[in-house]
């Protein structure tokens, strides 16, 4: 396995000193500026260093989410600024802009077909858009800021969440785009009050019966799409769910929260199947498509970052196994916390978003797809 890594490392023009080591409680030697090690509980140390990256310059403020679209040869993000930007994920070209929020844009998705894209907004907005042209093709206004929004599997119902403030209460709003009369008269076919704890993320389910979401206080929930009522209610974490994502046949998801874990759960049933725990708040979590590997993104709070250097901020990306729990490589780069991370379609890649207003893409190197992990 030794000498598998240390061709990976060496096949990186960044990794300049390198060492291995065997007892996984002792702390090896490591060029501080180019590379570092990642200790484990179980097996040895492995070295993780950076990748060269597509680096992202799209916009003025925080990255607040980034998505790929179904075949992943588009990358949508959105920012703390109301710019949303498409790009070519194979090389980083800017596509285009949709160009119409006047507030920080929380959230973003594409359906099934990359036909439609729906966004929502800081402005009191979610908006829907044709993807290819750029055109708006509706505007729903809310009373208070959009934090998530999704399209069901068949791309014809979207739902969104509002949050709670300026005295109003928390919704999650349906609306079915074959019926035209809903978004004109902003009239949802179904609106789900949630008084307790705000919505702080959600996901649809498998096959659009319900979605799943997280809330301020860490608890999880399963809605009816069709009733609106509560099927399953778990809480597992003790602070808020900043992300969830499923994987990609939609079994299982991923959620990330300020309690410095992330966790697996069983989608139709929210059994807590794993965790993965970390020094620092987790923002976002993602599931590879191919390998049973979870990468997380997070970091020291915003308000403290200008006070830390990048190496105690913990802002590096960092893999873990998905079956015993064991980090395994960190990739590091963005200059902040990082708030939402995604696997291409294809697991061959993956992305980042940062508090650095950065989007990175980083293209696997043959070794990684060559790597077994040793318990």
């Amino acid at each position: 396995m030794y000498s598998q890594l240390a061709s990976f490392f060496s096949s990186l023009d960044l990794a300049r000193a390198v060492s291995f080591c065997s007892d996984p409680e002792a702390m090896p030697s490591a060029s501080p500026r180019k590379c570092f090690f990642v200790p484990s509980a179980r097996a040895a140390g492995v070295v993780a260093a950076a990748m060269k990256p597509i680096l992202l310059q799209g916009h003025e403020r925080s990255i607040t989410q980034i998505k790929y679209n179904r075949e992943g040869d588009l990358l949508f993000t959105v920012a703390k600024d109301p710019t949303v930007n498409v790009w070519y994920s194979v090389n980083g070209e800017r596509l285009g802009t949709y160009t119409g929020h006047t507030g920080a844009v929380w959230c973003v998705d594409a359906d099934w077909d990359t036909r439609h894209v729906l966004t929502g907004s800081a402005d009191n907005s979610c908006r829907l858009w044709d993807c290819e042209t750029g055109k708006q093709l509706a505007l729903v206004k809310t009373n208070s800021a959009v934090r998530t929004c999704g399209f069901d599997f068949g791309g014809n119902i979207i739902m969104f969440s509002t949050d709670k403030q300026m005295g109003y209460q928390c919704f999650v709003s349906f609306f079915d785009l074959r019926d035209s009369s809903q978004l004109e008269d902003n009239e949802p076919y179904m609106k789900i009050p949630c008084s307790e704890s705000k919505i702080t993320s959600a996901v649809w389910g498998p096959l659009g019966e319900f979605i799943i979401v997280g809330h301020e206080n860490g608890e999880l929930n399963q809605f009816s799409a069709k009733s609106g009522e509560v099927l399953m209610n778990v809480k597992e974490h003790t602070k808020q769910i900043n992300d969830i994502q499923t994987s990609r046949d939609m079994t299982m998801f991923v959620t990330a929260s300020k309690d410095n874990t992330a966790k697996l759960f069983d989608s139709t049933n929210l059994d807590h199947l794993k965790t993965f725990r970390t020094e620092r708040p987790v923002n976002s979590a993602a599931l590879s498509p191919i390998f049973d590997h979870v990468v997380l993104g997070g970091g020291q709070e915003a308000m403290d970052v200008t006070t830390t250097s990048t190496r105690i901020g913990k802002f590096e990306a960092r893999f873990f196994h998905l079956g015993v729990e064991e980090e395994f490589g960190r990739v590091k780069g963005h200059f902040g916390p990082i708030n939402s991370v995604a696997f291409h379609p294809d697991g061959k890649s993956y992305s980042s978003g940062g508090e650095d207003g950065y989007v990175r893409i980083h293209y696997f190197d043959p070794q990684y797809f060559e790597f077994e992990f040793e318990v």
